[in-house]
């Protein structure tokens, strides 16, 4: 893949990650009744970089075209929700579902199942509407949604697990899954304690 097919391949996908990023943008400050109970803490995004396509093209046994990018890869354009709570979470995603414009492609629910090691996050992919002169196609974003506190040990986890570490691997990934068990009971105990505040206003 030439840097000016690569170019060429982002634009669509860029422009759907920004329709996504325009309507969570709306639906922050549209879900809950008070202004001030806004159910998304941040958002950052990304288009996946020319070599991380190629890459995982090569791994799936493609030779890195323009064409099997299109066809194989669904996280070219990414989103990541952090929200304070997981019923904002569910807010959001059901928002997203009944928008009759976008095509649920993938979801997967890591907060109900957390992986084994203890990582929780909802992920979906969903097909966005781009219209052109003289036509429209649907191009995939993945969204990942996590509270403050998944987001909390997805980053240290990936910091420490992923790194050369004198640690035993499996005692480490133990520990982890102490960790994100211990961060949602605390989360859950600020929830009820922010419902709480909610009434009383």
């Amino acid at each position: 893949m030439t840097l000016e097919e690569y170019y060429e391949l982002i634009k669509p996908y860029t422009d759907a990650m920004n329709l996504i990023l325009t309507r969570l943008g709306i639906m922050d400050h549209d879900t809950y009744e008070k202004e001030d109970f806004r159910p998304i803490h941040s958002i950052t995004n990304r288009i996946k970089e020319k070599e991380s396509i190629e890459n995982k093209l090569r791994k799936k046994g493609s030779s890195g075209s323009v064409p099997d990018a299109k066809a194989l890869l669904k996280d070219i354009a990414g989103i990541r929700v952090v929200c304070f709570f997981e019923q904002d979470i569910r807010h959001l995603v059901g928002s997203l579902k009944k928008q009759a414009d976008l095509i649920l492609i993938r979801e997967k629910d890591y907060i109900k199942t957390p992986k084994p090691n203890g990582y929780r996050s909802y992920h979906i992919i969903v097909g966005v509407p781009t219209y052109y002169m003289n036509s429209m196609e649907y191009y995939p974003v993945e969204i990942q949604f996590r509270t403050i506190s998944m987001d909390l040990w997805a980053a240290m986890e990936h910091r420490i697990c992923y790194k050369a570490q004198p640690f035993n691997e499996i005692e480490m990934r133990n520990a982890f899954r102490q960790y994100s068990e211990i961060l949602e009971k605390m989360e859950k105990s600020f929830e009820v304690y922010s419902e709480n505040n909610e009434v009383s206003v």
